[in-house]
């Protein structure tokens, strides 16, 4: 019975078929392409789990788990690289749901140009297709490790695929939100129930410690590879990238009123720093499990998953297994309808104009197919996890440098949004070639700044040197380029501005046009920290105060939890 036997594969059907049946319900709501794109009706429960479960899936507890069993508990940084911004998503979350945008790109077309938006829009929607990809390529790891290697990988990745693409072209984002609400409860009570088990029988954090002798392996730094630095680069790259992340918008605008996507894009997003701290555990566990065993560290969730949840109790794996599936799923979907909704509102619409809503929503719905049977070819493509993760970790900035000089800037013009784009993109290909990297490494002050590793080998940029690269370039280039080129309308800015002082209450008439003022509500007065200045940083409230200092509170926390498991 594909190597898991004959209940768990009954059970392995029965969940995905009625997470699929679950999720294309919401097909019966969906009027046209806002329904379909971006329903703005949910709750804050829905909006944290929606925010936790399309924020997370297997493919992370794979490269969390397969990065700790390499490198030890400074792996975790893997998926910790948006610990340190996640105290932000408390500000940055109402100021997405007041553009009311359907799309990111809406946005960008908002402060700049059309132009803009089309070059946002086709840098996403390769985003999307890498990040389906990625998600398909781990989780088909993680089903091959707990099925004994008798589930191809292959299969599994064209299963879940199928299932996907047939409840979202069918639910849009509504049914996205519904499925993650399932899944990120379940996705929640598999993170941390298989540790107990492989703790017990490695003897504990204890009998852990006494069979790896390496004290580097229970460092949160690692000098090596994962250091302070390491740390502090990759945590700014995620923080510039976050918000031109097509899927992250949907997170934090799809509920009723501002204050439901930033209680969900928060909560949400620190329940997954918390699961990260198990799947990082589980990862240290198995170097003491696995000892003397050569094992591929891409495997190691799923060979453990194999070997202990049958014992807890019969049918659990095939339960473990179509969480990992489901939870893949209602993820793909959410970046598959992000990368359609794109195309057609913003690359499409705009050629075809004058087509009806229906037009528009079968398209959105032709393109959705499209982008997964490309992330499918990306997938086949990657050679590991890993190298699909650091890849990844390198797009979302590239126009995240002309989103934040927009926000806070009023010089920042669209020709700057042009070139600080272009520019980042021209220094991360230029930083990635071996030429490049072996003309660095014959200076000597660029060895000893560490600029270059792996020497023996092919030389590279070290990525943290290579971030700094592409980010410090990027907004160079972008605020040069904006003092020597045509200003943005005022009109155009006082818009865009007047948007970001008004709260989005529950009685707005979600159906207007997108990024405009609704009749009748009035902007906050206009507090500026720098006045008589084209800096655009508002005085913060006393809720925003509040919030982001819990959150940091909360990423003392978790660090603190971490840290004390391990010492402990």
């Amino acid at each position: 019975m594909l190597g898991i036997g004959f209940l768990n594969l009954v059970v392995l059907i029965v969940y995905l078929l009625g997470v699929t049946l679950l999720g294309t319900l919401s097909m019966r709501k969906i009027k046209g392409m806002s329904d379909f794109i971006m329903p703005r009706r949910f709750g804050k429960w829905m909006m944290a789990m929606h925010a936790f479960g399309s924020g997370t899936h297997s493919d992370q507890a794979v490269s969390v788990a397969s990065k700790t069993y390499t490198n030890g508990l400074s792996g975790i940084w893997y998926q910790w690289l948006y610990l340190f911004g996640t105290p932000f998503y408390w500000l940055i979350a109402p100021m997405m749901r007041r553009f009311r945008a359907l799309t990111t790109a809406d946005i960008f077309d908002l402060r700049y140009n059309r132009s803009v938006a089309m070059l946002y829009s086709v840098i996403s929607i390769g985003m999307m297709v890498t990040t389906i990809g990625l998600m398909l390529k781990g989780s088909g790891a993680v089903i091959s490790g707990a099925s004994g290697g008798a589930i191809s990988p292959d299969i599994a990745i064209i299963l879940m695929t199928i299932l996907f693409v047939a409840y979202g072209t069918a639910g849009g984002l509504g049914g996205a939100i519904v499925t993650d609400f399932v899944q990120g409860i379940m996705t929640i009570i598999f993170s941390f129930l298989l540790l107990p088990f492989v703790l017990s029988a490695t003897g504990g954090m204890d009998g852990v410690r006494a069979t790896i002798a390496d004290p580097s392996v229970f460092s949160l730094v690692a000098p090596s590879e994962i250091g302070i630095f390491y740390i502090v680069a990759i945590a700014v790259n995620g923080l510039i990238g976050i918000v031109t992340q097509p899927h992250i918008l949907s997170s934090c605008a799809a509920g009723k009123t501002e204050r439901e996507g930033q209680f969900g894009f928060v909560v949400g997003s620190f329940t997954k720093r918390f699961c990260t701290v198990a799947w990082c555990l589980t990862g240290l566990v198995g170097i003491a499990y696995y000892t003397g065993q050569d094992i591929n560290p891409d495997h190691l969730y799923g060979m453990l998953s194999r070997e202990f949840f049958p014992e807890i109790m019969p049918g659990m794996l095939g339960l473990f297994i179509a969480t990992l599936l489901a939870s893949v799923m209602s993820s793909c979907d959410s970046f598959m309808i992000a990368a359609s909704a794109l195309f057609t509102e913003n690359v499409y619409k705009p050629l075809r104009p004058k087509c009806s809503d229906k037009h528009y929503l079968w398209a959105a719905r032709l393109m959705s197919v499209l982008v997964v049977v490309l992330g499918v070819v990306y997938a086949y493509s990657l050679s590991g996890v890993i190298e699909g993760l650091e890849f990844l970790w390198k797009i979302g900035p590239m126009m995240g440098i002309a989103f934040w000089l927009g926000l806070f800037w009023r010089r920042a013009t669209s020709a700057a949004a042009w070139t600080s784009t272009l520019s980042a993109l021209f220094v991360w290909w230029l930083t990635s070639q071996a030429f490049f990297a072996s003309w660095l490494a014959q200076s000597e002050l660029a060895v000893s700044l560490r600029l270059v590793v792996d020497l023996d080998s092919e030389p590279a940029v070290y990525l943290p040197w290579q971030m700094t690269a592409y980010l410090g370039i990027g907004f160079l280039v972008g605020i040069v380029t904006s003092f020597y080129t045509q200003r943005t309308p005022s009109e155009k800015l006082e818009r865009y501005y007047t948007l970001q002082r008004t709260p989005a209450l529950e009685q707005e008439d979600n159906s207007a046009p997108p990024c405009t003022l609704p009749p009748g509500i009035a902007p906050l007065p206009h507090k500026p920290l720098f006045p008589n200045s084209e800096l655009e940083i508002s005085i913060p409230c006393k809720r925003s105060l509040i919030g982001f200092a819990a959150g940091w509170l909360c990423v003392a926390a978790i660090i603190g939890s971490l840290y004390w498991i391990a010492a402990t």
